[in-house]
């Protein structure tokens, strides 16, 4: 039985609402696989998995909706590059009177080895500026995020240097693979609820 098999025997959770997902990165095609636009390729899974494309430009970010299960899903892009993430998200979290418990925030983290995903309900931003950018146009860290491993850079080289290379084609499975978790980690997020989210997928 696999995790999204044994994810459906427990009770899906009703909440009010949409679910209003964010995945982060810079817009621009010279961007689009760099470690940095991971939120970015999740989301595009996301909206492959749910049948819907980005169709839409509202509030700076590219907007797809869907449903799942009974639950209205939105995923965003926000097109305002990484620094400032926050005017997108918080614009589209009012404008679909999203409760902040449904807001999911996905994002690159230099700090765990690609492969690993962690779910948190609230916390920092631990230096990441796009999240930086969401809490304070939000007013508030309590809302929950996937943090997606891209590895540490190698050496003396900057952080802010590694984000913005591409993966290398020797992560190319191992980041399919990632994506592919990283997609059901959401998933069971909208129908089952973060913790059963956390303990499914962290690690």
């Amino acid at each position: 039985m696999t995790e999204s098999d044994d994810s459906l025997q427990i009770q899906p959770t009703q909440r009010q609402g949409p679910f209003l997902i964010a995945g982060l990165g810079n817009p621009g095609r010279q961007y689009e696989n760099n470690r940095h636009n991971v939120g970015f390729m999740l989301v595009s899974r996301l909206a492959a998995k749910l049948d819907t494309s980005f169709g839409q430009v509202q509030s700076r970010a590219l907007v797809a909706k869907t449903s799942y299960f009974g639950e209205r899903v939105i995923l965003i892009k926000p097109q305002t590059f990484m620094n400032e993430s926050g005017k997108a998200v918080s614009s589209l979290v009012h404008f679909y009177k999203v409760p902040i418990e449904n807001l999911l925030v996905a994002y690159d983290d230099v700090d765990l080895p690609l492969g690993t995903l962690r779910i948190r309900p609230f916390g920092g931003s631990a230096g990441q500026k796009g999240m930086q950018s969401i809490i304070e146009r939000l007013g508030t860290d309590e809302f929950p995020r996937l943090r997606i491993g891209t590895g540490r850079p190698p050496g003396r080289m900057e952080a802010a240097d590694y984000v913005l290379q591409d993966f290398p084609s020797s992560d190319a499975e191992l980041l399919k693979q990632t994506l592919d978790r990283a997609v059901e980690a959401v998933l069971t997020y909208t129908r089952f609820g973060l913790e059963r989210s956390m303990n499914l997928f962290n690690g």
